[in-house]
């Protein structure tokens, strides 16, 4: 969307209509805040949603590296319990 200069002359005289010359900067300056606040949030949400993501991969780390640490032996076992309980049900 492109906006010429005739536009946006019109935008202005329409601003000055509404909220007048002495309000333009205080509204200029509080359009400023919110948008500084809203990169703020979004640079949060993104780094939280990082460090949840570090934390699944480095739980699912772990969680295989315990899973390796069990022997053939002891899952044969469990993987013929759950199959007899099966079996039951």
């Amino acid at each position: 969307m492109n906006l010429g200069t005739t536009e946006i002359i019109l935008i202005v005289a329409v601003l000055f209509l509404l909220f007048g010359a002495s309000r333009l900067p205080q509204l200029a300056r509080a359009l400023g805040e919110s948008r500084k606040a809203f990169r703020e949030g979004m640079k949060e949400a993104e780094e939280e949603e990082r460090r949840e993501q570090e934390k699944k991969l480095l739980k699912q780390k772990t969680d295989t590296s315990a899973l390796s640490e069990i022997s053939d032996e002891t899952l044969l076992e469990e993987l013929n319990r759950r199959e007899e309980v099966k079996k039951k049900i």
